[in-house]
């Protein structure tokens, strides 16, 4: 009787679904305005975040906390997860976008960021009304959510292209 064939383990791990991961922080100023980024590769705008780094074994909070230093020089301990998001692809894999809190920033604060030169073009903090005409779709409806989070005061909002799931 003939074994049928199975495949080693690096084959079964090379055929499975890809799933992209990003993390980003959500700062506010002490007027509960929202700080964003204006990203210098894409039209619109975006939160401070990034691709997580897979290949250094990158969690998603270092994620965010690295990428906010690179992207506009702050280094900041992140407070708690607020959202996590399943995005489906559109000509690319699925996106898991985790959304951590970055706090209130000072005056002091804010007027110590420096842009990455490479990647952005500038920075600007918007009210809660402006949030969905800069961040259209699923990000917006994320960001929203999670200041949601925020004033409830706990739990985590688990979404599904933006939209609350369950």
């Amino acid at each position: 009787m003939s074994t049928p064939d199975i495949p080693d383990y690096a084959t079964y791990i090379a055929g499975l679904p890809r799933v992209l991961s990003a993390a980003a922080a959500l700062f506010r100023d002490e007027r509960g305005r929202v700080l964003l980024v204006e990203p210098n590769y894409r039209e619109g705008w975006a939160l401070p975040g990034g691709t997580i780094e897979s290949d250094t074994d990158e969690t998603p909070r270092q994620g965010a906390r690295r990428e906010t230093l690179e992207e506009i020089g702050l280094d900041r301990e992140l407070g708690r997860l607020l959202a996590v998001d399943w995005v489906p692809g559109t000509g690319r894999p699925p996106l898991v976008a985790y959304l951590f809190d970055g706090g209130v920033l000072s005056e002091e604060e804010l007027k110590a960021i420096r842009l990455q030169e490479e990647e952005l073009l500038s920075w600007r903090l918007v009210g809660r009304d402006d949030l969905a005409a800069h961040l259209p779709g699923a990000t917006g409806r994320r960001v929203l959510a999670a200041l949601e989070v925020l004033t409830e005061g706990c739990g985590t909002a688990e979404l599904e292209n933006g939209h609350r799931a369950g």
